[in-house]
């Protein structure tokens, strides 16, 4: 659509955006006529205005209240018009500087690593922590209630899990002592994805020697693994507060409200990381784009980011509004991205 339109619409349409992203403001006719390229009257920018809006590229809020970009033209602009920065000293400091922190391991790392990224930025950022990888040493199962029981995983590493998940109904402390031993048996000296592995090979050849109830333990607690609600990744977020004072109407507070309520049930996070894996680099995802923050009105920026063997193990991002500073934003979060792969790379040679 860009190319067809004339230097004219091409221009007013960036500055309408320019204009809204730096102020959050709807942008005028009489605005325009005073940064235009050419001189033209405010009439002139007022038709242009309005064939963007009937292609659907702007929207005006209120009636002579001037235009903003709607959700398809903020991902027009973002795709052909955006200017990437370069990025800033400081910003690379404050990123570096979480580096000589010393954390004693990747939860803290992150975790820190997460506060920078949300000071530099002033949004909320995210962090996709990779799974544990190491050697699995030993595996246990503890009845909390009759719905809920404790999966305890100790790595050889030393790394120590634990994780809460809803075991299928009619549970004993046998049933999960025998299936504990059948996992203990199998685990020694696999990763969790290699005991995964194995579980769905044994389940199937063994599934007639398992009693009943160990053998839908055991299926309970694959299913937990394998992403049913739960994820081996650890989601982080930090900066909420600065999404929470930027907003200053009730219904954006609500939306940002919806948005971090769908962060702490860490809802459709699978399907968040596997978006990032389609391409390279930083996304940009706006508005309902991405389903895990469709409610929000709330823009992501994110990069995935590899370990030593180039392999996509997480990801880092900062959700703002939909008027964010992508130009500003994206250099830091591919900054931020390289610097966490780098971290994991290196301690994984440790």
């Amino acid at each position: 659509m860009l190319g067809e339109m004339s230097d004219r619409s091409r221009e007013v349409f960036r500055r309408v955006v320019e204009g809204y992203l730096a102020t959050g403001d709807p942008v005028g006719s009489r605005t325009l006529t005073r940064s235009m390229t050419e001189k033209v009257s405010a009439a002139t920018i007022r038709n242009v205005m309005q064939d963007l809006e009937f292609l659907g590229l702007l929207d005006s809020p209120h009636v002579s209240a001037g235009r903003v970009p709607t959700q398809l033209g903020l991902r027009m602009f973002v795709d052909g018009l955006l200017e990437i920065q370069e990025l800033e000293p400081g910003d690379r400091e404050k990123i570096d500087a979480t580096v000589g922190s010393n954390a004693r391991d990747v939860g803290s790392m992150l975790d820190k690593i997460g506060a920078a990224l949300s000071g530099v930025t002033r949004g909320a950022s995210l962090v996709l922590a990779p799974k544990h990888e190491a050697p699995i040493r030993h595996i246990d199962f503890v009845n909390l209630a009759p719905d809920r029981a404790l999966a305890v995983l100790v790595f050889a590493d030393g790394h120590l899990e634990n994780r809460v998940f809803r075991p299928a109904p009619g549970q004993t402390p046998s049933s999960m002592r025998e299936a504990a031993n059948f996992l203990n048996a199998l685990a020694e000296g696999k990763t969790l994805s290699e005991l995964r592995e194995a579980m769905a090979v044994e389940v199937t050849r063994h599934r007639q020697e398992l009693d009943e109830r160990a053998r839908s333990m055991v299926e309970s607690g694959l299913a937990v693994w394998e992403n049913e609600g739960e994820t081996q990744a650890r989601l982080i977020v930090r900066g909420r507060s600065n999404l929470l004072e930027d907003s200053a109407e009730s219904a954006e507070l609500e939306r940002i409200r919806s948005l971090f309520d769908d962060l702490e049930r860490k809802r459709d996070i699978v399907e968040f990381l596997e978006r990032t894996e389609e391409g390279d680099g930083v996304r940009i995802f706006i508005g309902s784009e991405n389903k895990l923050f469709s409610l929000s009105g709330s823009s992501l920026v994110v990069s995935p980011y590899m370990n030593a063997d180039r392999k996509i193990i997480g990801a880092v991002g900062v959700i703002g509004p939909t008027r964010l500073n992508y130009g500003r934003i994206v250099p830091i979060v591919d900054y931020t991205a390289q610097v966490v792969g780098k971290l994991i790379s290196d301690r994984g040679k440790g």
